[in-house]
């Protein structure tokens, strides 16, 4: 370690580390745009400039490093006024709409504006007259509102490996934009929305399907029924400031009643049903020779990213639905004719941690007969603004149920909402499948955590078990780099999208850090202890679903309803 002073006060750091790291360490607070924790710093919007004594001029604490002896003021009115005037320049020709921005409050640019006391237009230039980009069912893009601070540019290609975003042009004309700047439908973007996450303005925002459910819930002539995802209920008190990791479950079912949803379903109880296929699909594999490994089909963006860069390992894939497809098939399949529904009437919405999950209500295979298994999704930030849209107080409301039969849930279903979860529950149910004996110990640890890449081997019955967790869609190319070049010892993949899983979706609470992704995997892991049902083959109500309807696992009418198929992409770089 190292010592420097800053404003007057010793300040440690360690060897290499940049100014700023070591500042906000210290609970220094130094504005920036562009800087993205665990990258290689840009220095691209300067805001974050400080003085160094015996520098020539203003230097980025992002990418000077720290040395011993140094004396650093991040607070003198050169500093302050270099930074004002950065943020003036910003706004000189940024829209003046934050009154209808959907980022409007949760605005980077809006807040710097605010602390460095920007309160009139200082400078005039050219307004943008970019088209907007609503191509995509999942994203949508404003121009007109980016600040080039190349966040979703580095989020989109060193985390993600997806590049499906750039910058184009050169000096006033540079813009972040899609090859040839066409829409995002028709390029490699997975919609997985961590560019969302990352955006500082309202430049990127989810395709907001809201005004469509509200109009459906005021329709008499529609039955509107909605699923929540297992991770939302563990995220949504944080879009009304609460702290993270805090289960809301029953608060969330009775806003639904209160909204007017016919019905209220746990997609979680999906997630056991999604175990039941999916364990049996593997052990049918294993059994009969088929292909290995097999991968988890549950994450939407993983799959388009399958299909785009990687065809090849089609194969590889479950062909099961999402929990959030199975449960949309469910209801239009089953519940509707039950209740002498017409399904065209009955609108299928989700909530979701993730805006893929638009792109994935929308694919073609998922509307038989025409007919989609999920009208509508709206991420957890939608349903925050549904419910002060109803002027409902969610902490006020007493708890709720879910409504049977699809409100039955075991805690392997709601743990699916953290990164390893899948795996875990499947593990569960596998060991039984292929034994007839429960797994002694429920807990299988080397499959928890954040680590990007988490493995597992495991000796179920006679079989030697190799598995292997991923989130993050950069891991996951690792991972199939490795299969590709002749990596034989895994049987089972688990990919999620996004880094940590759910918890950690693109359609998650904005401004959320690190510990908030890790206190909502907790709270997940939390349900999974405290509850008395944890492995999805003793869900009551699945086990009715298959005695009533389904027969029995990969049956035909099973796969028929709960089972899908994928198709090559073209790439566009």
């Amino acid at each position: 370690m190292i010592q420097f002073e800053a404003d007057g006060k010793t300040i440690e750091a360690r060897d290499g580390e940049t100014i700023l790291g070591a500042l906000r360490r210290e609970g220094v607070n130094v504005p920036t745009l562009c800087h993205m924790e665990g990258l290689s710093p840009t220095g691209a919007c300067r805001l974050c400039v400080v003085e160094v004594e015996g520098a020539p001029g203003l230097v980025p604490s992002c990418s000077f490093p720290a040395s011993a002896g140094m004396k650093v003021k991040t607070r003198t009115p050169r500093v302050l006024e270099a930074r004002k005037t950065i943020v003036e320049l910003l706004l000189s020709n940024h829209p003046d709409d934050c009154l209808y921005c959907a980022r409007s409050g949760k605005c980077d640019l809006q807040t710097l504006a605010r602390d460095l006391g920007v309160r009139q237009r200082t400078y005039r230039g050219a307004r943008n007259d970019r088209p907007l980009d609503i191509s995509s069912p999942s994203i949508t893009r404003d121009p007109d509102k980016c600040v080039l601070c190349g966040r979703c540019v580095r989020v989109c290609e060193e985390i993600q490996g997806v590049a499906a975003i750039d910058f184009i042009g050169r000096g006033s004309k540079t813009t972040v934009a899609t090859a040839f700047d066409r829409g995002l439908n028709v390029s490699s973007c997975v919609n997985c929305g961590q560019c969302i996450l990352v955006c500082p303005t309202g430049a990127l925002t989810e395709h907001s399907n809201v005004e469509a459910v509200v109009a459906a819930l005021a329709d008499p002539s529609k039955t509107v029924v909605v699923q929540h995802a297992p991770s939302v209920s563990v995220q949504l008190a944080e879009e009304f400031g609460i702290k993270a990791g805090l289960d809301v479950d029953g608060k969330m079912v009775a806003a639904f009643r209160r909204m007017g949803f016919a019905r209220v379903f746990d997609t979680s109880f999906t997630a056991d049903l999604t175990i039941m296929e999916e364990a049996s699909e593997l052990a049918h594999r294993v059994a009969t020779g088929g292909v290995l490994p097999m991968m988890t089909s549950c994450s939407p963006g993983w799959i388009k990213f399958v299909e785009t860069f990687y065809p090849d390992f089609m194969p590889n894939l479950s062909s099961c639905k999402s929990p959030q497809q199975m449960m949309g098939a469910i209801i239009k399949g089953f519940w509707a004719p039950n209740q002498k529904l017409d399904p065209a009437n009955v609108i299928s919405v989700s909530i979701m941690p993730c805006t893929a999950k638009k792109f994935e209500a929308e694919r073609p295979e998922m509307a038989p007969n025409h007919v989609p298994d999920v009208d509508y999704v709206l991420t957890t930030r939608e349903l925050g603004e549904l419910i002060r849209r109803f002027g409902l107080d969610l902490m006020a409301l007493e708890s709720e149920t879910a409504d049977t039969p699809f409100g039955e849930r075991t805690t392997a279903g709601k743990i699916f909402g953290a990164s390893g979860g899948v795996m875990e529950a499947a593990v569960r149910t596998a060991h039984f499948l292929l034994t007839g004996k429960e797994l002694e110990n429920l807990e299988i640890r080397p499959l928890r955590g954040a680590k990007g890449i988490k493995e597992l081997r495991a000796k179920i019955g006679d079989l030697e078990v190799g598995a292997a967790v991923v989130s993050g869609l950069g891991n996951a190319r690792q991972l199939l780099e490795q299969l590709k070049a002749g990596r034989k010892d895994l049987h089972f993949i688990e990919v999620m999208t996004c880094p940590g899983g759910c918890i950690n979706g693109g359609g998650q609470p904005l401004g959320a850090d690190p510990e908030a992704a890790k206190a909502r995997m907790q709270a997940l892991y939390k349900i999974d202890r405290s509850e008395a049902v944890r492995v999805s083959h003793k869900n009551t109500e699945v086990k009715r679903l298959y005695d009533d309807f389904l027969g029995r696992p990969l049956g035909e009418k099973s796969h028929k309803l709960l089972h899908t198929h994928y198709a090559k992409r073209e790439t566009v770089i």
